[in-house]
């Protein structure tokens, strides 16, 4: 299974984009979609998640109301981003989970989202 985010860009202040994972391989070997940042300096976080069969999405306090996590199709899964502010400025993974497992083990490359003021 490989991972690849796509969709970062530059976006000013209280724009949207939307990224974008799109998988190769057998998906049926994916349990959640997670969505992780990390800004210059900063530890990477988690932003967002979501079972790859769509349901239970799952949101950081920081993102609640302004990110939208979802699943497009079988191959690919989604994260809406609106309300941006310079503080999600970032690189972007997306990352998977095997099934039953917690452990978030294919990462895509990352994707940079830069927001102005």
């Amino acid at each position: 299974v490989q991972l690849q985010a796509s969709g970062g860009g530059l976006v000013q202040a209280g724009g949207s984009l939307r990224l974008s994972c799109t998988v190769q391989g057998r998906t049926s070997g994916i349990y959640v979609l997670g969505w992780f940042r990390q800004a210059p300096g900063k530890e990477r976080e988690f932003v967002a998640s979501i079972v790859w069969t769509g349901v239970n999405p799952f949101y950081a306090d920081s993102v609640k109301g302004r990110f939208t996590v979802f699943i497009d199709n079988i191959n690919t899964g989604s994260l809406q981003m609106s309300s941006l502010s310079v503080e999600d400025t970032a690189v972007y993974y997306c990352a998977a989970t095997r099934p039953r497992s917690t452990e978030y083990v294919y990462w895509g490359q990352g994707t940079q989202v830069t927001v102005s003021s």
